[in-house]
């Protein structure tokens, strides 16, 4: 198992600061940094800038959001920061929700595991660069018909014609999805001890394309917070928690609330999210269980934290993605050395 730090999406005026979190997440042996978006930064612009400053770090994606771009624009993207930075370049891309997707994009959200489909083929054939581009899918035609568009061929040429491909994934037929066409999941809310409610549909995706897991780079996001008072480091995380089980998605479709009813959290995730939709965000935060956070994040003492990295690693995961819960670099800073510390006691990544 390997340590990445996720930077997260920059909403205020930190930007400057998760460059420097990235840069000294790799002073301290970590191989990835993973940047996201919303609608606030954008990743691409981040990552240049991490990419910049960092000579061996790997440079994630998570994600770039499909709605956003078309194919080509995605490829170009990927081709060009893996270039410049000589091959550090994880791709990885996901749908985003209804919400951002039509509300921010003015893309329909319809069929998103076809449109996905279809987005990573046209993707990979435009880095091969073994011929010019054709492409008749459902979703997308390229060129258009009857016009004057034709036939291109991309003009970089990529410094690797492989690009690792990433998929988030929470549902069962989009985890199967990821499985199949990608080279590894970006994962959130991930609970080691119940990792085969997610593990088994990645499976069965592996197999119907073919392969097995050796290989495959399994990378969920986890909170940490640093602290002897478990009850305290939990709250900071319960906001976040919150946000995504109650408030991204509608009543009718949300992936995150559809994850915690399925790892036993039911009756939780449904006042949770009432209380959100209702615009009672912090009452929904305090109904958010501590067992639902100690499971999915990483809380505690130094020595807790080395406990519970052993559980990551016997559950398939490849690269643990550290979420740092702080507002400032230096609070960051603590949570990255921390567990850095507590990385290196376990024995993991010997």
């Amino acid at each position: 198992m390997k340590l990445g730090v996720n930077v997260g999406y920059v909403a205020g005026p930190d930007v400057a600061e998760r460059v420097e979190t990235a840069v000294y997440a790799e002073s301290l042996g970590y191989t990835s940094a993973w940047a996201a978006e919303a609608y606030g930064s954008d990743v691409p612009t981040l990552l240049s800038w991490i990419g910049a400053r960092t000579t061996t770090l790997e440079l994630g994606t998570a994600i770039l959001q499909i709605p956003g771009r078309t194919p080509a624009m995605t490829a170009m993207t990927a081709a060009t920061l893996d270039r410049l930075s000589e091959g550090r370049v994880r791709l990885g891309l996901g749908v985003s929700g209804p919400q951002v997707s039509e509300g921010w994009h003015g893309v329909k959200f319809d069929k998103p595991l076809a449109r996905t489909r279809e987005y990573v083929e046209i993707v990979r054939t435009i880095l091969a660069r073994e011929e010019p581009l054709n492409y008749a899918g459902e979703h997308f035609t390229l060129p258009l018909p009857d016009g004057p568009g034709k036939p291109l061929k991309i003009m970089l040429h990529p410094y690797r014609t492989d690009i690792p491909i990433y998929l988030a994934a929470v549902g069962p037929k989009n985890l199967e999805l990821a499985g199949e066409i990608a080279d590894g999941w970006l994962a959130i809310f991930f609970n080691p001890e119940q990792a085969a409610v997610s593990t088994d549909h990645l499976r069965a995706g592996r197999e119907k394309a073919g392969k097995t897991m050796e290989g495959f780079d399994i990378v969920p996001t986890v909170p940490v917070v640093i602290g002897d008072d478990l009850e305290e480091c939990a709250q900071m995380v319960r906001a976040y928690t919150a946000l995504y089980v109650g408030g991204m998605g509608s009543r009718k479709q949300n992936f995150y609330n559809a994850l915690a009813r399925r790892m036993g959290f039911e009756d939780a995730a449904q006042k949770i999210q009432d209380l959100f939709l209702d615009k009672k965000q912090g009452e929904a935060a305090a109904a958010v269980p501590f067992e639902l956070v100690d499971q999915t994040a990483l809380i505690g003492p130094k020595e807790r934290i080395a406990e519970r990295l052993h559980a990551y690693a016997e559950a398939g995961v490849t690269t643990l993605a550290v979420s740092t819960f702080g507002s400032t670099h230096d609070e960051r800073a603590h949570v990255l050395r921390t567990v850095a510390d507590a990385f290196e006691t376990t024995g993991l990544g010997e």
